[in-house]
């Protein structure tokens, strides 16, 4: 059964759900413990180096997933980094969701309002 684990700080649209089903193959989505989540959708701005602080996200991903899965990582920038970097090790397989972006702008005398609507096109391999 190939898994997709959720290294990401949202919910799924149900496309991006079908889209792993079809695309990818995925049987079953993984979602971070609790604390994993807090702590990847936490990275503090301050730290310089994250190696020590996504430690235990990395000893998860090492002991839950399997040589089949898919991995989704989307967030910090260093930490994308970091755990991609850290998945490829295992020889396991990243992702991220490409997207559409749709701006609408809307101007109220001197106010201009901005609204960006995103759609997920796929998954692309890191």
């Amino acid at each position: 059964m190939k898994r997709m684990f959720l290294l990401f700080s949202h919910n799924l649209t149900p496309l991006q759900k079908m889209d792993a089903k079809n695309s990818l193959h995925v049987e079953n989505f993984v979602i971070l413990p609790e604390y994993l989540q807090k702590l990847w959708s936490d990275i503090p701005a301050e730290l310089s180096d994250l190696k020590e602080y996504l430690a235990p996200l990395k000893k998860y991903i090492s002991k839950k997933a399997k040589a089949n899965d898919v991995i989704l990582v989307q967030g910090d920038f260093a930490g994308v980094y970091e755990m991609v970097s850290f998945i490829k090790s295992l020889g396991l397989k990243a992702v991220h969701s490409t997207t559409k972006r749709e701006v609408s702008e809307v101007t109220d005398g001197d106010v201009v309002k901005k609204s960006s609507i995103f759609k997920h096109i796929c998954y692309r391999e890191y």
